[in-house]
């Protein structure tokens, strides 16, 4: 049955972020089976491998053997998720300056206040 006959389809991303909700709320590191347990059942087994290690590849969650298994605990957060992205996509531009540049104009006035701020902060904490 195609995705369509099912109900919606996914969002870019959106299983992503929900294995990552999975994760975060265990108290301990998890098989695939739990995470997919955790997610309703649903999906195959194959897919809930693919996504944790899309999402171990981006740096979002830890894998540890135990006895034949993995157990994946999340490393980030859906926030942390997004940025990890979004680091992607500057790592894969020639002209980093240029994108951010591009990027910072683009935002509406208060998100650009908020990121000055943030990155106020960050200067201050360094010092």
């Amino acid at each position: 049955m195609k995705d369509q006959e099912r109900g919606r389809r996914r969002g870019q991303g959106e299983l992503e972020v929900q294995v990552l909700a999975a994760l975060r709320e265990a108290s301990e590191p998890v098989s695939t089976g739990r995470v997919r347990e955790r997610l309703g059942g649903t999906l195959a087994h194959t897919t809930v491998i693919t996504i944790l290690t899309r999402l171990l590849a981006k740096g979002a969650v830890t894998r540890e053997k135990e006895g034949r298994t993995f157990v994946w605990t999340a490393t980030a957060d859906e926030a942390g998720l997004a940025a990890l992205r979004m680091r992607r996509v500057l790592d894969g531009e020639s002209d980093r300056e240029a994108v951010l540049a591009s990027f910072v104009t683009g935002l509406p006035p208060q998100d650009e206040q908020m990121l000055r701020t943030l990155l106020e902060r960050a200067w201050e904490a360094e010092e």
